[in-house]
């Protein structure tokens, strides 16, 4: 369903912005970048598949995956503390993140832009927990929407 974005999304370009748009369902929640001061208070969920998370994602982030999610596999995961799930734009971490609604997870939130927007908004990523600025950006098509870091195919 299409929806406008908030004034907090006004710095990217309105094809971005139109593409999420078209991406995210109205009653999924959304949390932006800068909503996330301390990423210790979440739980964060990594829905891409295995070769993008090795390439790089959020600090402390579980990879999940998207075609080989499982609930079974989120045994250690509490259910009543917030969770945060991304993947490169939003589109397979809102799926995952409907799956973890229906499964009685209380809070949880998609990430607003994927790891692009947040590496565009100089956030940290990391590789085997260190610091790095390489992005898997899942095609070349797709590539288009990072515009800091280097791009990985």
């Amino acid at each position: 369903m299409l929806f406008s974005l908030p004034e907090r999304a006004i710095g990217q370009s309105l094809a971005y912005r139109t593409l999420l748009s078209g991406i995210y369902e109205k009653d999924f929640p959304l949390i932006y970048p800068d909503e996330v001061e301390d990423l210790d208070k979440f739980q964060i969920l990594d829905t891409r598949e295995w070769v993008e998370y090795q390439v790089s994602h959020l600090p402390g982030a579980i990879w999940v995956g998207y075609d080989t999610f499982s609930l079974e596999n989120l045994k250690r995961i509490d259910k009543n503390k917030p969770v945060i799930v991304y993947c490169s734009v939003g589109a397979r971490s809102q799926e995952v993140g409907k799956k973890l609604r229906s499964a009685g997870f209380l809070e949880v939130y998609n990430l607003y832009g994927g790891i692009f927007h947040w590496v565009n908004e100089e956030n940290p990523i990391v590789s085997q927990r260190e610091a790095t600025d390489r992005v898997h950006t899942y095609s070349k098509t797709w590539s288009i929407w990072l515009n800091k870091g280097q791009k990985v195919y």
